[in-house]
């Protein structure tokens, strides 16, 4: 499949799956597994923190402009609404259960179970639904983007907003998901352009060394988006200021990691149907690994180390999104619960339409 029709096939219902995007969210997800790999990891070595920088500057904003890209035709039509109860509000439930259940289970700890207080990955479940829930209204407004945009900037300045439900990384990160909701094919065909994929390896390169630099400069907990500026003991104005510079260092390196991901039919592209179940379920393995205190080895704490860890998770988050975990696990990630909701007249009068004559 060629560069420039790959977004545009995708654009179409009922074609078949595209491979670049299927590409593109198995590439984000293996990153963001080696990621978490490196948190216990990373204190040790300056050039991983580095790098733990660069990649958490963009592997979530590309997965979420994806989610974006693919939510523009989300409207309140039931057997949508019913997909995004299914696909994402169950998910979240039995995952925010799961979580604390099984550190209970390994460690002996009493961890409380709470809806309101995402559990480690299953905060972009409660932002996959508002963002999905809102798609109506960012359709409505002129200049969606820049609106979504400001409230990211007025988020970061406002610690009231507290944690329940993670409301800051869900308004922190929304520009991205707009961005998506506003993109067109035609927009993935430039960035993917050859031109585009060889300026991206000196911005790469630039970004590595600029993370490298910024390692015992800044805190890295403002890649999370997931506190207010005083919150991380910075003035209330550095909290705009620095959503709008992670905003265009985040945007350009999603280009260039765009530029880069396959347009063809790879040996991974139908795993890209699975990195849901890749990036809820690999988080029991890192939490069990930390829970044992593997991490603790000194030995892994070198490059040789750091190495094998990093290969470890991303062969891990792989086989996660294969075909037979997603059968063995599909209850909980896409469970059918017709029994939960009522069919309206216009679901039947479709189903009528794709029965077989005669």
């Amino acid at each position: 499949m060629s560069a420039r029709k790959g977004p545009a096939k995708a654009d179409r219902p009922g074609r078949q799956r595209d491979a670049f995007f299927d590409n593109a969210k198995y590439l984000a997800i293996v990153l963001v597994a080696m990621g978490h790999a490196w948190e216990p990891l990373k204190g040790d070595s300056r050039i991983l923190e580095g790098v733990y920088t660069v990649v958490y500057c963009f592997h979530m904003p590309a997965f979420i402009i994806i989610s974006g890209y693919f939510s523009r035709s989300f409207d309140m039509r039931p057997d949508r609404l019913k997909r995004l109860i299914t696909g994402v509000v169950v998910p979240y439930v039995l995952f925010e259960t799961a979580y604390p259940l099984f550190k209970n289970l390994v460690t002996g700890s009493h961890e409380e179970i709470s809806l309101l207080d995402p559990w480690y990955l299953t905060w972009f479940l409660v932002a996959l639904f508002i963002w999905r829930l809102t798609t109506p209204i960012w359709k409505l407004v002129r200049s969606p983007f820049a609106v979504a945009l400001g409230i990211a900037m007025l988020a970061s300045a406002a610690p009231s907003i507290g944690d329940d439900l993670d409301l800051q990384r869900v308004l922190q990160f929304l520009p991205y998901f707009v961005l998506g909701l506003c993109m067109k094919p035609e927009h993935f065909q430039l960035v993917r352009r050859r031109s585009v994929r060889i300026a991206a390896v000196p911005v790469f390169a630039a970004a590595l060394l600029v993370g490298w630099w910024a390692v015992p400069r800044m805190n890295t907990a403002w890649f999370y988006h997931r506190d207010a500026a005083q919150e991380l003991a910075a003035p209330w104005w550095s909290g705009p200021v620095m959503t709008l510079a992670l905003m265009g260092c985040s945007l350009l390196l999603t280009a260039c990691f765009f530029a880069w991901v396959p347009g063809r039919r790879t040996w991974f592209t139908a795993l890209g149907a699975g990195t849901l179940y890749g990036y809820l379920l690999h988080g029991f393995l890192v939490k069990f690994a930390e829970y044992r205190g593997w991490f603790d080895h000194a030995w892994l704490h070198h490059p040789l180390g750091e190495i094998l860890v990093t290969l470890l998770f991303a062969a891990a988050v792989t086989v996660l999104c294969t075909k037979p975990v997603q059968r063995v696990f599909r209850f909980a990630m896409e469970p059918k619960m017709e029994w939960a909701f009522k069919q309206d007249a216009a679901e039947r009068a479709r189903e009528r339409e794709k029965a077989p004559v005669g």
